[in-house]
């Protein structure tokens, strides 16, 4: 699809449609556009005509749209893409800027919304969605943080509620279920948790697989000044936030732009046209109030005359919808800021006067630029207010403080009957910047946020605190941990210890953003290590380190590394997090653990010296990969055509590749130690990197090789498709992976049914797989890997 010159049909009628028009109109690429119904300022511009059709005339439209040769329309209100316009003119081949109707869910149902984030794991705010009151009721007064009341359907923007009692939260509940005052919208019920912080706006272009934001803007919702009075569509507007710096913006896009857009593509409804993300910036991080599926209002009078002259707005609308969005350059001015003030009509957001006449200035001021939102042009061909948001007045400059100095002066150069704005707009950055001009340098401002760590300690104590045992009491926030020995029952112990790290199975988790199972992982490689020296893990220490500190992220991972501990009845009883700005990247982490075991002298393994040709191999089944060999699994998915961790998993179909692969890895310690406390086993060997070549060879004497046979046990589909799919060798697979086996038991024959009878009552699946034989009938080999046909 390409045209010389484009005909647009763009949708609407508020100051957001004037706004988009304007910059349009500016694109040599553009021919006319007709703006239906537009108002009294969309009418004046050049090149630019209103058409009496109503937004959701879907018939009219159309036919208006192919007897005028349009070859673009940009529907700019809600209500027409939740009801389908995207798709009416996809019928008739003609290109929307905007989201299919599947899509436009992401607005018109904040139920939809909602669980979208929860699936993939978009920060957002705790909730849960009803269609019963009183059940919605009972949920408030069971939680102990205040809420937000939020209608699940298209209320215009104002389908929220803020109460600051459970008396106020019932009484809203009431209003919007049961008087029904936001209409349909009010049928479903999301309830969320209140979230505090500062409020960003961010508008980001998107074609389904590129995501461009542009500055963060901040809206001003509240009807009077000090963000007191009712709520609006939006008093004003400024842009860019002084919060909103390089390193967050680079943060909310690859933590929640880009993932909704994958996360949308995946679903089968990819994303076209303009994202519009509500985010609150909180202790823990930005997390998102809500999406809309269009440009804001008024966030779009504010961030489009920041566009450097030689963007092209048409030419980005096209590309997206062409699916080329990252061939087209987008650039805002640098060093510029701008502010938007609105005049609304006296009343608002209640009832108001309309028809009143509106006086403007008889010469544009310089740098300045008025939005007509509520106005029309009246029999007696006069400018007259129509709505409750009546002018948008923007303005640009060098820094923010003149630009609302100048949108003020344009908003007090203009004159209607009981107009009403606001005299504050911006306050919250003024504030910002006077502290920050106040407090100089900080720790915070060069990347490390102490606050974030204390909190993620205070968030993780009650995880660390159930992995107390005896011995030592998990209580962490001192200078390191305790571990009493004598109390753990150990008369001549020998102290065993492990460290070890997780491997780029993080790559996977990052992009997958599971986090929980790789602390798993990590407690995991580090006591199956003290295991197979006949040793009990008593506490554990970790270390997590990172480019900026996601809280939650942090905590999911600890989450991780607490059941680890658990489940192999060890303590974790300290750690560090290190939060180390330009050596990571702002996503990446690495996690390491150290562990310390202890085993009676008598108990030592492995017995070298009592191994002897004829003892029996005995196999315990792995969970998957585990943690090992990771950079060959990445490369082998990289080499299949459209493959990814988000695709179905091919021996798996219940779960995604990512999630089959992120499989933790098995904990081994419980099922052993009874084994091991009765001198049953002469060695263990844990099968990490290096497989069963180089992991048995450990625990072996010299002289002696193991011949183990690859039939004696199933081959895991997991390891068939590596096998396959890499086109790997046997004798590959043997040396990277472990291949479906996770530990490997030396047992003489005398006591192979006692350990078989001891595991099976640990619920454990025993494979007898081989044997021990002279190294010289081996060739001169270590490890004999036989009959491995049916890999």
């Amino acid at each position: 699809m390409s045209f010389d010159k484009l005909n647009i049909l763009l949708v609407g009628n508020g100051g957001r449609e004037h706004a988009i028009a304007w910059r349009l109109a500016l694109s040599a690429k553009v021919n006319h556009i007709f703006v239906a119904p537009g108002n009294g300022g969309t009418a004046l511009i050049d090149k630019v005509s209103n058409v009496a059709i109503g937004v959701s005339d879907f018939a009219q439209l159309v036919d208006f749209a192919v007897k005028n040769n349009v070859n673009l329309v940009i529907p700019g209100p809600e209500q027409p893409l939740v009801e389908g316009i995207q798709g009416v003119f996809k019928k008739v081949g003609i290109a929307c800027f905007g989201p299919s109707p599947k899509a436009a869910e992401m607005e018109g149902s904040k139920t939809f919304s909602k669980d979208f984030m929860k699936k993939h794991r978009i920060p957002t705010a705790a909730y849960e969605n009803f269609t019963d009151v009183e059940a919605a009721k009972a949920y408030v007064q069971s939680v102990s943080h205040n809420v937000v009341l939020k209608a699940s359907g298209l209320a215009a923007g104002k389908g929220v509620l803020l109460p600051t009692t459970k008396e106020e939260a019932f009484q809203g509940l009431d209003a919007i279920m049961v008087d029904k005052e936001f209409g349909s919208a009010g049928n479903e019920v999301v309830v969320e948790e209140f979230l505090e912080g500062e409020e960003l706006s961010v508008l980001a272009f998107s074609d389904g697989y590129t995501v461009v934001p542009l500055p963060a803007a901040q809206d001003h919702k509240r009807a009077l000044d000090g963000d007191q009075g009712p709520n609006t569509g939006g008093m004003g507007c400024y842009c860019p936030t002084p919060i909103g710096t390089p390193a967050l913006m680079a943060q909310i896009k690859e933590n929640i732009l880009q993932p909704t857009i994958d996360g949308m593509r995946r679903d089968g409804f990819p994303f076209v046209g303009m994202l519009f993300t509500g985010l609150m910036l909180t202790k823990d991080g930005p997390k998102v109030l809500e999406y809309n599926v269009r440009f804001g209002d008024p966030e779009t009078q504010v961030v489009l005359p920041l566009l450097s002259d030689d963007t092209d707005l048409a030419e980005i609308m096209l590309a997206c919808c062409e699916g080329r969005l990252d061939a087209v350059p987008v650039a805002v001015k640098q060093g510029y800021a701008a502010a938007t003030v609105v005049m609304a009509s006296g009343g608002y957001p209640a009832s108001y006067p309309k028809g009143l006449p509106i006086t403007l200035p008889a010469q544009s001021l310089p740098d300045v630029s008025v939005f007509h939102a509520g106005t029309i042009i009246d029999q007696q061909n006069q400018l007259v207010t129509s709505g409750g948001r009546v002018l948008a007045v923007s303005a640009v400059a060098k820094t923010l403080r003149e630009a609302v100095d100048k949108a003020y002066q344009g908003v007090h150069a203009i004159h209607f009957d009981k107009a009403h704005f606001r005299n504050d707009i911006a306050h919250r950055a003024f504030k910002h910047e006077q502290s920050a001009s106040q407090g100089g340098i900080t720790y915070a401002s060069a990347g490390v946020d102490i606050d974030a760590g204390n909190l993620l300690v205070q968030k993780i104590k009650p995880l660390v605190k159930a992995t107390r045992r005896v011995g030592a009491d998990s209580d962490i926030g001192g200078f390191g941990g305790l571990f009493d020995l004598k109390a753990a029952g150990f008369v001549d112990p020998i102290l065993v210890s492990a460290t070890d790290g997780i491997g780029t199975k993080l790559i996977v988790a990052q992009e997958c953003r599971i986090h929980d199972t790789v602390g798993i992982d990590l407690v995991a490689m580090n006591v199956n290590d003290l295991v197979v020296q006949g040793a009990e893990p008593l506490f554990f220490l970790d270390y997590f380190a990172c480019g900026k500190l996601d809280v939650e992220v942090a905590k999911d991972f600890v989450a991780g590394v607490a059941k680890g501990c658990v489940d192999s009845g060890c303590a974790l009883i300290g750690g560090e997090t290190a939060e180390m700005p330009g050596l990571y990247s702002l996503n990446d982490y690495d996690g390491a653990g150290f562990t310390v075991g202890a085993v009676e002298r008598s108990k030592i393994l492995p017995r070298m010296d009592q191994m002897k040709p004829g003892d029996v191999i005995l196999g315990l089944a792995s969970s998957g990969v585990h943690s090992n060999g990771f950079s060959l699994v990445r490369k082998v998915i990289a080499s299949q055509p459209g493959l990814t961790y988000f695709s179905p998993c091919p021996w798996d179909n219940e779960k995604t590749l990512g999630q089959a692969l992120l499989t933790p890895t098995r904990l081994y310690v419980k099922q052993l130690l009874p084994v091991l406390r009765q001198d049953l086993v002469k060695g263990l060997a844990h099968i990490t990197g290096g497989g069963f070549i180089d992991n048995i060879p450990r625990v072996m004497p010299e002289h002696l090789a193991v011949s183990i046979d690859a039939s004696a046990y199933p081959f895991p589909p997991l390891f068939k498709w590596l096998k396959q799919a890499g086109q790997l060798s046997a004798y590959e697979m043997s040396r990277t992976f472990n291949c479906g086996i996770g530990m490997i038991l030396v047992v003489d024959p005398a006591n192979v049914d006692q350990v078989t009878s001891l595991l099976q009552q640990a619920n454990e699946t025993v494979y007898n797989m081989g044997s021990v034989i002279a190294k010289a009938d081996a060739n001169g080999e270590e490890v004999l890997v036989n009959n491995t046909q049916g890999w």
